[in-house]
């Protein structure tokens, strides 16, 4: 893989940002809000892949995990979700949701399991994930996290 460094995301990310989440085919919806929660790889001054955790008390909300074409099959996507659920840790979350209609059969290698809507907690149910971004018909799906190691 070429060099790549992973940071948080600023607002001066969001136009190339919004482009890789068009590019993947993924909601554009709340994005602008959970910007502040969004991890980015970047390679050369380019934007080449991008994850948010969003915060909800001590549940969070992993969404909008894309990789650019030229840089998929090569361990990035693995690479963005674990410096997501990282920070999930590191902010105290313990349990960490998503919503897929494409990647189901990918995210349990990071031990994610597929339960039904309801069992999500009211907070990450309302996000605008779950409300309108995607649609009914996505899979929903959990991961118990580890605590950080001190």
């Amino acid at each position: 893989m070429r060099a790549v460094h992973f940071r948080g995301a600023t607002p001066a990310d969001r136009p190339a940002l919004e482009s890789l989440l068009r590019s993947a085919r993924l909601p554009l919806e709340g994005v602008a809000e959970a910007l502040p929660h969004f991890v980015v790889a970047e390679s050369e001054g380019a934007l080449v892949a991008a994850a948010a955790l969003e915060p909800y008390g001590r549940a969070g909300l992993l969404r909008s995990v894309a990789v650019a074409e030229g840089w998929q099959r090569n361990g990035l996507g693995a690479a963005i979700v674990q410096q997501a659920l990282a920070l999930a840790r590191q902010q105290g979350i313990e349990d960490v949701y998503l919503l897929t209609i494409t990647a189901e059969e990918w995210f349990p290698r990071f031990g994610f399991t597929r339960i039904e809507r309801a069992q999500a907690p009211e907070p990450v149910r309302q996000s605008v994930e779950f409300v309108s971004a995607c649609p009914a018909s996505a899979v929903v799906m959990h991961l118990a996290l580890a605590p950080a190691a001190p």
